[in-house]
C-alpha cells in the first residue's frame, strides 16, 4: 500500500506527539507510526520530571534561575562529552516549550525540587501518561495528523540520485506500507534498553543493571538511520540510575532519595561515592560494589522531607508498600540488612562529624544534590535502609544531530530529509545527565526538529 504526508514521524511518544504537534500547528499534514497496540513509551513510564529554568513557578516561589545557570550545569554534568550546541539549543528553547505545554492546558505539580544535576529546584513535575494523552488530543484536534498503532519502520528510503531520505517502508496489520514523506522524515524510536544485542555492544559494563524501558524501545530508527551511515554519539556512555529497588516490580521509577540528605553504603557497610552526583554517575559507582547493590540510609527529618508529588521522592508510598526496611537503632538496621554493625555504625558516625565540619575528605560532597542544599546528620530515629541497585531507564546516546535536527553522517554532513528527537538523539548529556532534562529533551527537540521539517 502506497501513503504520502508532508513530515511522517516514527514514534508515538513524546518527542513524537511534540514534533507533530508542532508540525501540525504550522500547517503540515503528519503521518505517526506507532509500532506497539499503544503509544506513550518511555515517556509514559518516567517520572514525569521536566527541567525548566525562569518559570513563572520558579519566580512565584522565589527560586532564582535562569538558562545561562541551566546551561552551565548541563555542561558541568557533561564533563566535556556533551555537544556544547545542543546543550544551547535546550537552554535557548525550554522556557517557549514550558509556556508553550501551559497553553495547551498542561498542569504542573505544585512544588518544585532539586535533583540530579541541578544547582537550585527546576524540576517541574507532571503525570507522565497523562502528558502524552494531552499531546495525542491535540495533535487529533488539528485534523492535521493521522496516528498509525501496531505499525512498525523496517527501512529508511532515499532517493538514489540525490540521496535525500524521501520515507521509508513499514508493515502494520494489513501488510506492507510505502511511505513518502514530502518534507522529511523525523525518528522519534527511541533508545534501545529492550536490545540485548545492542546493549551487550555498546553497554557491558551494565550487564547487571535493571532495565527498565518501554516495550517498544529495541532501537529500530537508530538502526535504519546507521544503515544510512548515521554517526553516534555517546554510545560508551550509558550507565545505569542508582535507587532502583532490586526486586521492586510495581515502580518503575523508585525514590532516589539520596538527594535529600541519605547516604549510600555497600554490603560492607562503607560508603562508596559522593552522593550529591548525577544519579547516573552514582549507579556507574553501584555497579562497582559487591552485587552491584548498596542501601540507601537515612532518618525521621529526612523520611519527612520526601515529596509525594514527585514520583523519584515519593518515600511514603514506598514505606507503605514495605520497601523501606525500618529500625528504632542503626544497629538493628545493620542486622535487618546484614551489614557489620560496627562498620555502618562507624560510617554514620563518620559522616556526621563531615557534616558538622563542613567537610567530607572521604568523597568530597559538600550539597545534597549537584550545587544545592545543606547536608544533614543522620541520627534521628527511626532509621531506615532502602536497598538500591542501578537500573538503565534510557540509553541517554544515539544518533548525531545538528542544532536544527538535522541527522549528520560518519563524514559530518546532513543526511537530507531525516532528522530526530528524543531518546535516539545522542550527544546531549555527555557523561551524566539532569533529572528532566530527558523528557524535556523529547519535547523541546520534537518542536525544532518539526520547525526544520516544516521549512525544508
Amino acid at each position: 500500500m502506497m501513503m504520502e504526508t508532508d513530515i511522517l514521524v516514527v514514534g508515538g511518544g513524546a518527542a513524537g506527539f511534540a514534533a507533530a504537534l508542532e508540525a501540525a500547528e504550522r500547517g503540515a499534514e503528519v503521518l505517526m507510526l506507532e509500532k506497539l497496540s499503544e503509544t506513550g513509551g518511555s515517556s509514559a513510564m518516567s517520572g514525569g520530571c521536566l527541567a525548566f529554568a525562569g518559570t513563572d513557578m520558579q519566580r512565584e516561589q522565589g527560586i532564582a534561575d535562569d538558562a545561562a545557570l541551566l546551561a552551565r550545569d548541563l555542561k558541568q554534568l557533561g564533563g566535556g562529552a556533551a555537544d556544547d550546541a545542543l546543550i544551547a539549543v535546550y537552554a535557548d528553547h525550554q522556557l517557549e516549550t514550558y509556556d508553550w505545554l501551559k497553553a495547551h492546558g498542561q498542569v504542573f505539580a505544585p512544588g518544585l525540587e532539586a535533583s540530579s544535576g541541578q544547582s537550585v529546584p527546576r524540576v517541574h513535575t507532571v503525570d507522565p501518561a497523562d502528558l502524552v494523552r494531552l499531546l495525542a488530543a491535540r495533535c487529533r484536534a488539528t485534523g492535521k495528523v493521522t496516528l498509525l498503532t501496531n505499525t512498525a519502520a523496517r527501512r529508511l528510503r532515499r532517493d538514489a540520485t540525490t540521496g535525500r531520505v524521501t520515507g521509508l517502508l513499514a508493515e502494520g496489520p494489513d501488510g506492507a506500507l510505502d511511505i513518502t514523506a514530502r518534507r522529511g522524515v523525523i525518528l522519534a524510536s527511541g533508545g534501545f534498553s529492550r536490545n540485548p544485542e545492542l546493549l551487550a555492544q555498546f553497554a557491558p559494563a551494565c550487564e547487571h543493571a535493571v532495565f527498565v524501558g518501554g516495550e517498544g524501545n529495541a532501537g529500530d530508527g537508530l538502526r535504519m538511520a546507521w544503515a544510512l551511515g548515521a554517526d553516534l554519539r555517546d554510545m560508551a556512555q550509558i550507565k545505569g540510575t542508582f535507587g532502583k529497588h532490586p526486586t521492586d516490580e510495581l515502580n518503575n521509577h523508585s525514590c532516589l532519595c539520596v538527594y535529600k540528605g541519605a547516604i549510600a553504603v555497600n554490603q560492607d557497610g562503607r560508603r562508596f561515592v559522593d552522593e550529591s552526583l548525577s544519579y547516573k554517575l552514582l549507579g556507574e559507582a553501584c555497579l562497582r560494589q559487591p552485587y552491584g547493590t548498596g542501601f540507601q540510609i537515612l532518618d525521621a527529618p529526612i523520611m519527612a522531607s520526601g515529596d509525594n508529588e514527585v514520583r523519584i521522592l515519593d518515600f511514603e508510598r514506598r514505606l507503605e508498600e514495605g520497601l523501606f526496611i525500618e529500625a528504632d537503632t542503626l544497629e538493628d538496621l545493620a542486622r535487618q540488612i546484614e551489614v557489620p554493625e560496627a562498620t555502618l555504625l562507624k560510617t554514620v558516625a563518620d559522616y556526621n562529624r563531615f557534616v558538622d565540619a563542613g567537610e567530607d575528605p572521604e568523597f568530597g560532597r559538600r550539597h545534597m544534590v549537584h550545587n544545592h542544599g545543606a547536608l544533614r546528620r543522620i541520627e534521628t530515629p527511626p532509621f531506615y535502609a532502602y536497598p538500591s541497585t542501578a537500573a538503565v531507564y534510557g540509553t541517554y546516546c544515539g544518533l548525531r544531530v545538528d542544532p536544527q535536527m538535522h541527522v549528520i553522517d560518519v563524514f559530518g554532513e546532513r543526511i537530507d530529509g531525516l532528522l530526530a528527537a528524543g531518546e535516539v538523539v545522542g550527544g546531549f548529556h555527555g557523561n551524566a545527565y539532569m533529572t528532566g532534562s530527558a523528557l524535556g529533551k523529547a519535547l523541546i527537540f520534537g518542536r525544532i526538529a518539526a520547525r526544520t521539517a516544516v521549512a525544508a
